[in-house]
């Protein structure tokens, strides 16, 4: 049920990340969430896209390294301390958190986590018997 999540390696250099933005929007993708690290030389861009296969297909046709990975996605309310919540039950279920971000949608009750975990399927059934709505890659075609 894991969210398929694509990362880039994107030149640390003016115009390097509208150049890859723009070769998914020519492409038809729309993006859905993303996250992005820097470092001197170049930056990891973290996506949830509407089209995995035409995003890769881009960004490599770009020269850029990529990598599709599996990822957590979750529905929280949009209310303080929801997030917090989300998270000790995976710290209670031993699960260690390597990343997470956030994203919005067309809502106005929750909001939407994206989290790289040490193990999906245990965080998968640590939210969802805690009450958690887990979001899929279907969800994310429907936003």
């Amino acid at each position: 049920m894991a969210l398929k999540q694509i990362s880039v390696l994107v030149n640390n250099q003016q115009g390097a990340l509208a150049g890859v933005t723009g070769r998914l929007a020519a492409r038809g993708v729309n993006l859905r969430a993303l996250s992005i690290a820097d470092t001197e030389r170049f930056g990891i861009l973290r996506m949830i896209v509407s089209d995995n296969q035409a995003a890769l297909e881009a960004v490599r046709e770009l020269g850029c390294l990529t990598q599709e990975t599996e990822v957590v996605g979750v529905k929280i309310g949009d209310d303080p301390g929801k997030l917090s919540e989300a998270l000790r039950v995976l710290d209670e279920a031993g699960i260690n958190i390597e990343y997470v971000y956030a994203f919005c949608a067309r809502t106005v009750r929750h909001a939407y986590m994206v989290m790289r975990v040490a193990d999906n399927a245990a965080a998968e059934r640590a939210l969802t018997a805690a009450g958690y709505h887990l979001i899929t890659d279907e969800d994310i075609s429907r936003l």
